[in-house]
């Protein structure tokens, strides 16, 4: 029995455990407290920022070509056989000037031929005149009679009719002849040339293009949106690609009302400042400009945070104690992101310092973004 008492001390000491022990369970772990701010310590002081509803703008950069603001396509009405063209393209030209010509022997013969009807017309009203004068002279003395003289008046009547057909015949042989020549409406630079001597062209065949002196504007081509309305009259910084050294500034001065279905996209003109430049015809160019783009939040991308896989905003309570508030980003602009939900107007967010921030954070509210 002393041995028994000997042999429990020994291997207590030797770090045998005693066949009535069991092994302990694992404790679980603890989760960790938030971090605090030391008791009496200050309050870390983060920006904030006012979220308002407020008119938006949107930077935009299209590319278009630079054209006339009034372009005119010079046709012959009646067509023909051209004997000869004038200009050429980049020519400046001045109204009522000849730029070109058809064959015009045929016009010249039909106002030929009725010159000489007018002439003969003009010779029998007078012939009928003369014989009316007689008839009632001779009615007034009593030696002709009544019926003669109506018929004297019925006979110039007749002879003034178609003296006036035949001025009609002539007038018309003229303007036959006039349209054979081919003239500038107005001061303008020809802008482009479809046609060459010899070339027999129909009646409205266009045949020379001209871009009147009375400015340059650009024309772009964009997709069609609801807030394509408001882009009117929004100032645009223009660059052409050919010479970038250049820069213009322009006016939305009009937006097509219908699609075009050929291209699916709605036409947005360009008023450009200043005279016709013929050396920036038919150039490519890029413009940007700032454009309404209607209502909404629109926040510093400081603001931003993750919560789980969505962006998020921290906001600040009434108590200075921050929470997390998923939002949904409409578009991300440079410096600035435009949200459509998650924040209301009135509310105030972390800007720079949201990265320290976790929820039920107390912070001092620092200087407001202007």
């Amino acid at each position: 029995m002393r041995s028994g008492f000997l042999l429990l001390p020994l291997l207590l000491a030797a770090g045998v455990p005693l066949a009535a022990e069991t092994p302990s369970a694992p404790s679980p772990p603890v989760a960790e407290a938030a971090p605090q701010a030391p008791a009496g310590g200050p309050l870390l002081a983060v920006e904030y920022v006012p979220v308002e509803t407020r008119p938006l703008t949107l930077g935009v950069q299209l590319t278009g070509t630079i054209g006339a603001q009034d372009s005119i396509d010079l046709s012959f009405p009646n067509g023909g056989r051209i004997t000869e063209i004038l200009v050429e393209a980049g020519n400046r030209v001045s109204a009522g000037m000849p730029l070109a010509r058809t064959d015009a022997v045929q016009q010249q013969q039909a106002l030929n031929q009725a010159e000489a009807g007018v002439t003969a017309a003009e010779a029998a009203a007078r012939q009928a005149g003369q014989a009316a004068e007689r008839a009632d002279e001779m009615l007034r003395r009593g030696v002709g009679t009544r019926a003669a003289r109506d018929a004297a008046q019925q006979a110039l009547s007749a002879a003034e009719g178609q003296l006036e057909s035949a001025r009609t015949r002539a007038d018309q042989a003229r303007r036959a002849l006039d349209d054979a020549v081919l003239k500038a409406p107005e001061e303008a630079v020809v802008t482009a040339r479809t046609a060459e001597p010899g070339q027999v062209v129909g009646a409205a065949q266009p045949i020379l293009s001209l871009a009147a002196l009375t400015g340059l504007e650009a024309v772009f081509r964009l997709p069609d949106s609801p807030r394509l309305d408001a882009w009117k009259g929004a100032q645009v910084s223009l660059s052409p690609i050919d010479h970038p050294d250049r820069r213009l500034n322009g006016t939305v001065s009009e937006i097509a009302p219908l699609v075009d279905p050929a291209t699916g996209s709605v036409a947005v003109r360009v008023a450009i400042d200043g005279p016709l430049d013929p050396a920036l015809l038919g150039a490519a160019v890029v413009g940007t400009a700032e454009v309404p783009a209607g209502e909404g939040i629109e926040l510093p991308w400081t603001v931003l945070t993750v919560s789980g896989t969505l962006p998020a905003v921290w906001r600040i309570g009434a108590d200075d104690r921050v929470a997390i508030a998923p939002v949904e980003v409409e578009r991300y602009e440079t410096g600035v992101v435009v949200v459509r939900a998650g924040v209301t107007s009135g509310e105030v967010v972390v800007g720079e310092g949201s990265q320290l921030m976790y929820p039920g954070r107390q912070v001092r509210r620092g200087t407001p973004r202007p």
